[in-house]
Parts: structure tokens; C-alpha cells; sequence
């Protein structure tokens, strides 16, 4: 499978909230990093898309522009709107992923976003007052870490 192929089947999937296919994209040494989570092993990775996909309410995801930077490397721009459960807010995320491939499989993945923009689609007025510290950023990572070990164990 190319590396475009391998995008595609991803984001398809996801628009689908089809986890089990998303996670066969990776390979079984993959990284995950975004401003939400930090850094995931690949088993984290997993676990992290079967949540989201499990919990996600009124969710709509786009995809495109995808570019190969090489044989290796690509960035994809995607966008997901949802509703937050835990403040009940929408979110419309605007994200670039940077992704580096080995056999057709997924093996770094970066979702790189606007935190602070996040932050106060999350949590409104919070969110605008707190959302550009590094304390928020932090507090974000361990909830959204507590809560994905936590599904990992039930």
C-alpha cells in the first residue's frame, strides 16, 4: 500500500469512526504526539482513536491536502467538528498531520493544532483567560492521559 493509500484509509475510516481500521494504518513501534495527549506508544495510539471514535457526538471530519514530502514523509491537513461531552461545546479543529510511513504503515504521527484556539472552544470564557498557559496545556495532557489509561482498563 502507498503512503497516499494508506492516508486515505485512515481518514476514510475515521470519517466512518471505524477505529479497528485506523489502527491496522500503524505499524506496532508507532509514535503518536499532539498538543492533547503528548506522547503516545503505538498500543496508546490504538487505544486513543478506539476512544475518541467510541465517545465521538455529532462528529464530521474532512481531509485533504495531502502532500508526500518524500518517500517517507507527508502532511495532511484535517478538520473534525464535534460536540466536547465534557462541556457540551462544539469544536471545530483545524489540524495538520505530519506522518512518516515505513511499508505503507504509519510509524510517526504528529497532529499539530492551535491548543489555545482549542481551549477556548472547549471552555469558553476559561478556556480565553487560561487556555494560552503553559499550566492549562498541561492540565489538558494528564486529563486527557488519565482518561485514555482509564478506558485502557475497563
Amino acid at each position: 500500500m502507498t503512503n497516499t493509500e494508506t492516508i486515505n484509509r485512515f481518514y476514510t475510516a475515521f470519517q466512518k469512526l471505524d477505529y479497528a481500521t485506523m489502527q491496522s494504518c500503524y505499524s506496532d513501534d508507532a509514535v503518536f504526539n499532539d498538543p492533547a495527549f503528548g506522547l503516545l506508544d503505538a498500543n496508546e495510539t490504538k487505544a486513543m482513536w478506539e476512544m475518541l471514535c467510541k465517545r465521538a457526538k455529532d462528529f464530521s471530519l474532512m481531509y485533504g491536502n495531502i502532500k508526500l514530502l518524500d518517500e517517507e514523509y507527508t502532511t495532511t491537513d484535517w478538520s473534525a467538528s464535534y460536540v466536547f461531552t465534557r462541556t457540551g461545546r462544539r469544536i471545530v479543529n483545524k489540524i495538520t498531520a505530519h506522518m512518516k510511513f515505513r511499508d505503507g504503515l504509519i510509524i510517526e504521527h504528529t497532529d499539530a493544532f492551535d491548543i489555545y484556539r482549542w481551549c477556548r472552544l472547549a471552555f469558553g470564557i476559561r478556556g480565553l483567560i487560561f487556555g494560552w498557559t503553559s499550566f492549562m496545556h498541561k492540565k489538558i495532557q494528564k486529563q486527557a492521559k488519565e482518561g485514555l489509561y482509564k478506558f485502557m482498563n475497563s
